[in-house]
Formats: C-alpha cells, sequence, structure tokens
C-alpha cells in the first residue's frame, strides 16, 4: 500500500468526501434554488468548521483566567478579537472561492520551491502544536468527567477522534454536520452556566468599553488577541469553499462570495458569544472570591464552578471541553492534510497522519508533563505561524491578476493589513514576554 500518494488532477484534490458534498451542494449557482434559509443552505459549513478553531481548548484557558482575575474587564478584547476572525476568515473563504485553490496551492504556484518547501515544513510544526492542545484538552476532559487518569483518558480520546474522522470518508457534509453539532453543544453548556451565574447586565456592558487592570492584565490580553488567528483553519477554510459552489463569472463569484459571508458572520457571531460566555461566567462566579486563582486550571476552574453554581456546572464545563477537544481536533487533521496536498501535491492517509499528530499529545501524557502547561506552551508555538499564513493571504487578496472581480478594494486592504500588523505585533510581544519572564 502506498502511504504518500502524489496528487494529480483537481478530482485527486478534493477534501475526503468532496465529491459528495458537490453533488449534495451543486456545482454551480444555477442549482442553488429555493428562498431564505434553504438557497443559504448549500453555502453554510466551511465557517462553522473553521470556527472551531476559535472555542477550542486554549481558548477556554485564556477566558477563564481572564474572567476569574479581572472580572469583565478584558471582554472587549474578545469582541474585539471576534471581529479580527471575521475578516481574516471572510478573506480566506474569498481566496477559495476567487481563484478555485487554497492558500497553500496558491502559495505553491507562486512562491519558489525551496520558499514552498520551508512553509510546508513550518505549516506542519504548527498542525502538530495545535493538535498538541486540542488532544490534551480532550484528555483532561475525561479525566474530570468520568476521573479516567490522563495517559488512559488520551488512549480512550484517540479512539473517539478516529471515530469522528471516520465521518469524513463518508462525505464532508456530514463531518460539517457533527461539527456544527459539538458548537452547539459548547454553546449550550455555556449558556446553562451563565443563566446560573446570573451576572450584572451593567457589569457586561461595563467589560465592553476597553479598559486594562495592570500589566498582568495585559499580558492576558496580549494572550487573547495573539491568539486570534489559527494558521490551519485560514489554510484549510480556502480549501473548503474553493470547490463548494462554482462561479462562472465574476459576478456569480461575487454573490458565491457574499453568501459565505452570511456563514462567516453567523459561525464566528455563535464562537463569539461562547467565547464571551467563558469569561462572563467566570467572572461571575469566580473573580474576588478565593477561588480566582483556579482560573489558571481548567480542572480545578471546572471544579470552583460547581462547588459555587451547583446544578452539575462542573460537569456542562466537561462536556464542553470535551466537545471543544474531539471537533478541534478532527479539524485540525484536515487541515493538516490541506496543508500538505497543497504546498507539496502529496497526500498520506488522514487516519496515518491523525496516529503521528497525536503522538507527541500522548507522550507529554505519558511522561507526567502538567497538561494545562504543556497547551500553553503549544500556544506560543502557535503564534510562530500566523505571519507564514496571514502575509501571503493579504497580498494574494490584493492582487487583481490573481483574484479577479473579488480583489480586495484599497479600504479593505488597509483595514486588513492593521489588523495584521496588529496581531503579528501581539505576538511578537506575547513570544517576548513569554521568553523573558517579563
Amino acid at each position: 500500500m502506498q502511504l504518500i500518494r502524489r496528487v494529480e488532477t483537481p478530482a485527486e484534490q478534493a477534501l475526503p468526501g468532496e465529491a459528495k458534498v458537490r453533488d449534495a451542494a451543486h456545482a454551480s449557482l444555477d442549482d442553488a434554488g429555493g428562498r431564505g434559509v434553504k438557497r443559504l443552505f448549500p453555502f453554510l459549513g466551511p465557517a462553522f468548521v473553521a470556527s472551531v478553531a476559535y472555542v477550542d481548548p486554549g481558548n477556554f484557558a485564556t477566558n477563564v483566567s481572564g474572567g476569574a482575575q479581572f472580572g469583565y474587564t478584558l471582554l472587549w478584547v474578545i469582541v474585539s478579537a471576534n471581529l479580527m476572525a471575521m475578516l481574516v476568515q471572510s478573506l480566506s473563504a474569498k481566496l477559495g472561492i476567487a481563484t478555485g485553490r487554497n492558500l497553500a496551492e496558491v502559495c505553491r504556484d507562486r512562491f519558489p520551491r525551496v520558499a514552498t518547501v520551508l512553509l510546508w515544513i513550518q505549516a506542519e510544526a504548527i498542525a502538530i502544536a495545535t493538535d498538541i492542545a486540542e488532544f490534551l484538552g480532550a484528555a483532561l476532559a475525561l479525566n474530570l468527567l468520568f476521573h479516567i487518569p490522563l495517559f488512559p483518558a488520551g488512549i480512550l480520546t484517540a479512539f473517539v477522534a478516529f471515530g469522528v474522522l471516520a465521518l469524513q470518508q463518508r462525505g464532508i457534509r456530514k463531518f460539517e454536520a457533527v461539527i456544527a453539532g459539538f458548537v452547539a453543544i459548547i454553546l449550550l453548556a455555556f449558556g446553562a452556566q451563565v443563566v446560573l451565574a446570573q451576572p450584572a447586565a451593567a457589569d457586561i456592558f461595563g467589560g465592553l468599553k476597553p479598559a486594562f487592570d495592570g500589566t498582568d492584565s495585559l499580558l492576558l490580553a496580549v494572550g487573547i488577541l495573539g491568539a486570534t488567528v489559527m494558521p490551519h483553519v485560514i489554510y484549510l477554510h480556502s480549501s473548503l469553499t474553493q470547490h463548494r459552489v462554482v462561479g462562472r463569472s465574476d459576478e456569480e463569484r461575487k454573490k458565491i462570495f457574499r453568501f459565505e459571508v452570511v456563514d462567516v458572520v453567523i459561525a464566528l457571531s455563535l464562537a463569539g458569544i461562547i467565547n464571551a460566555s467563558m469569561l462572563i461566567t467566570a467572572a461571575a462566579v469566580l473573580h474576588d472570591t478565593p477561588y480566582a486563582g483556579d482560573g489558571d486550571d481548567l480542572v480545578k476552574a471546572a471544579n470552583a464552578l460547581g462547588t459555587q453554581l451547583g446544578s452539575h456546572a462542573d460537569v456542562l464545563f466537561g462536556i464542553a471541553l470535551l466537545a471543544s477537544g474531539l471537533s478541534s481536533s478532527s479539524v485540525g487533521t484536515l487541515a493538516g492534510q490541506v496543508i500538505m496536498q497543497g504546498f507539496l501535491h502529496r497526500e498520506i492517509p488522514l487516519f496515518l497522519r491523525r496516529a503521528v499528530t497525536m503522538t507527541p499529545a500522548l507522550f507529554i501524557l505519558a511522561i507526567g508533563v502538567d497538561p494545562t502547561s504543556a497547551l500553553v506552551i503549544s500556544q506560543v508555538v502557535l503564534s510562530f505561524g500566523i505571519p507564514f499564513a496571514l502575509v501571503p493571504l493579504l497580498w494574494f487578496c490584493s492582487r487583481r491578476d490573481l483574484m479577479g472581480g473579488l480583489v480586495n478594494r484599497t479600504s479593505t486592504t488597509v483595514v486588513a493589513a492593521t489588523v495584521a500588523t496588529v496581531i503579528i505585533v501581539l505576538n511578537v510581544v506575547l513570544l517576548y514576554l513569554t521568553f523573558t519572564g517579563a
């Protein structure tokens, strides 16, 4: 059996199960009939898959810690981060629609071979770091819910992750539906916790005003904003839109893009609500209490919520964390396939990729490294990859010879470049503070 296979034709470049999606979602705009939600349906899905990266276990750690330590002060940071994410993911979707190629493929076409290989190497490293965080989050959730030791919990996570991954072979639409279901579980779990916490509306609105509470709050804000963009889903989102509904003219592609923007706004608004709910719950329940310091440890934070709120709030937290870890890990594996296929014109079986990327996480659990600390370190590694995905995306989207009628307006390019600069600078600051201990 050939494990590493060359991808030769556009049909072979499809994601697992994508041919089935095209039959269901139609090949052109003519077939996307109906009105209202029915007309929108063929375009929904890609942004929901991408949105999982914005509610992964790393977000749990920063949001809960922010609320526990500083109350509602950093709520505005989450809102700002979410708006940035909407812009970046819209541009990624636009690239796929305009070119029929994903970001990795366009990089391969436009950059020298050496640059392409180097981009692939760093992207693979980022994919592994991402998977470590997501895998550890799921293992922590199983430990919290069922008191399973972390290493056996990691093994069990592997089996469940393989099951979720199998859905991709049966059609990407089924996979998208399951991922959307996981997002719904996370949303309902934290929605219930907000109801139990009964936060004051005045405090919530007060948190929307930009402010800091000392140097530590600034550092945490840098962590929240600096981790806004997940490099792997920039590559993935462009892949999910490149063949979904094919436009035959600039006008059709513009219309498709407008539908995809709706998908992005809906999906990332839900992700933003989830992130805000995490911080609001921690602020209402843990801030200015003896449990405030527990926000830095996800298991302790969950137990504290259960103690303070009752009504099995700790179980709700664990269920949400498990849904986050399993869904984001599966999405990360699919993104890794897109990255390899796009940069190198090669692919390996998804199950082999899943086994390879989960090995570092299992090793960390086996040797007894603190999973929360490992999760934080993985987020630092992840920040290295942001410029290598974000800068090419903005450059490509500003080129008329590549984008045609979907080329960015000058105002869009200016705003996107400003956002990219802020994200990159904040990541540099985060890395500096992390390594210097400042």
